[in-house]
């Protein structure tokens, strides 16, 4: 039987709407931080993109927690919404619900759980690791003895950084830079568990058909 709490009806109604001022978000913030010779008018463009997407967040965040009814209760118990309203860069990680919602409006069976963990940590690297590049970039490229000068050295430290390699050919040598990494390293190994474990699941499975199809006395 479907939810018809108004929590959950209001999850499903602006899921695509914040999906979309979640790209909105991400590519003004890309904007603003790589087109460095962007006229004054563009600057201001981006920042009132970057504040009206916000806004909608903080409103998203305001009716959840008065239809929960939670009161206090609601901040740890929805950790991920209150993170990406403090950090509202980490909010396109949000996109991955609306694969789901895409398959419950049509009505199509969903994948299995092991490969929608993958699905999702697959697309949680690619946003993730776009919007930590964007971010060590800004705080990076004009800093006293930086190594991460150019946006594709930052794309090529996040990439090390996710997948654990951690090359260290470059690395952020600002408070601000050294604080992402931390946040990107722990994301990575949460990440990578989350595809290994299912992954490993997935193997196991395989396994035990093949053990069971296979006939008595082999």
């Amino acid at each position: 039987m479907d939810d018809d709490r108004p929590m959950t009806r209001w999850e499903q109604r602006t899921e695509v709407p914040l999906a979309v001022a979640s790209l909105l978000f991400l590519s003004a913030y890309a904007v603003l931080v790589l087109a460095h010779g962007l006229s004054q008018e563009g600057r201001d463009a981006c920042l009132a993109v970057i504040a009206v997407t916000w806004a909608a967040f903080l409103v998203d965040y305001l009716v959840l927690w008065r239809l929960s009814g939670q009161r206090l209760r609601f901040v740890p118990s929805h950790g991920l919404d209150t993170v990406v309203l403090v950090l509202p860069l980490l909010r396109p990680l949000r996109m991955v619900k609306l694969y789901d919602a895409v398959l419950r409006r049509r009505g199509e069976p969903r994948l299995p759980l092991y490969a929608r963990v993958m699905f999702y940590a697959s697309i949680a690297v690619l946003l993730l690791g776009f919007a930590g590049s964007l971010a060590v970039y800004q705080a990076e490229y004009q800093a006293p003895h930086a190594t991460i000068v150019t946006f594709g050295d930052s794309v090529w430290w996040a990439a090390s950084t996710l997948s654990t390699v951690g090359y260290g050919d470059v690395a952020p040598v600002t408070p601000k830079g050294r604080t992402i990494a931390v946040a990107m390293m722990v994301c990575g190994l949460a990440l990578l568990g989350a595809v290994t474990g299912s992954f490993s699941s997935w193997l196991l499975q395989v396994f035990a058909r093949e053990g069971d199809e296979r006939p008595p006395g082999i």
